[in-house]
């Protein structure tokens, strides 16, 4: 990813920050030469090794999973708040531009099709996505049906070897100009421009 150093975050707690508030990722391997693609719901572990794990999972009709056990490296990108930026906000003439926050993590997977591994995978991904809904049929229905349920899907874990991170956030720009944006973007009706925002504000703090 190109990152031009104002724009490079290496902060592992806002990196991580950014993972956990937005999940659901895009798992990038490579088939024949080609780019495959998978949209999916992660979680990051980032005390399971040096440079933290992922895990998920993925039905097994998708071919993807193959690909991943063929030992090759993987990319999970993690797209955070973004808002397009007019170049009328500025003090001085400048030119639009987009303002946005995305972690990219490498590494390799392993597979795990073990009914009970597979199993603890679904426990931590439900305890955290379904962590605010109260219990459900759907949820009784799926222990009933949890061997034939299992049987549809593959799991994964990444075990991560670098992690890039880019929040291009005005920092080329003078604190004034900054300021504006901010203003703008919080006076949005649009929400991904209210977080884009709230993200600047933080980024500020965090470089003060």
């Amino acid at each position: 990813m190109y990152i031009p150093s104002q724009f490079k975050e290496e902060n592992l707690e806002r990196l991580t920050a950014l993972i956990e508030d937005y999940s659901f990722g895009t798992l990038v391997s490579t088939h024949e030469g080609l780019p495959f693609v998978s949209h999916l719901p992660f979680l990051f572990e980032q005390d399971a090794s040096p440079h933290g794990k992922l895990i998920g999972h993925m039905a097994r009709a998708n071919p993807q999973w193959q690909h991943l056990a063929q030992g090759q490296m993987a990319l999970a990108v993690f797209q955070g708040p973004h808002a397009y930026v007019s170049s009328g906000w500025y003090a001085k003439p400048g030119v639009p531009t987009w303002n946005y926050a995305v972690v990219h993590l490498y590494g390799r997977a392993r597979i795990v099709e073990e009914e009970s591994q597979l199993e603890e995978i679904l426990d931590k991904l439900t305890a955290v996505h379904d962590a605010d809904y109260p219990e459900t049929m759907q949820t009784g229905y799926m222990r009933e049906n949890k061997t034939r349920l299992l049987d549809m899907i593959v799991g994964f874990e990444i075990e991560v070897t670098e992690i890039q991170g880019k929040f291009k956030l005005s920092q080329n720009r003078s604190n004034d100009d900054q300021q504006s944006v901010i203003q703008h973007l919080q006076a949005s009706a649009i929400a991904s421009d209210k977080e884009t925002a709230a993200l600047m504000v933080s980024n500020l703090k965090a470089r003060r």
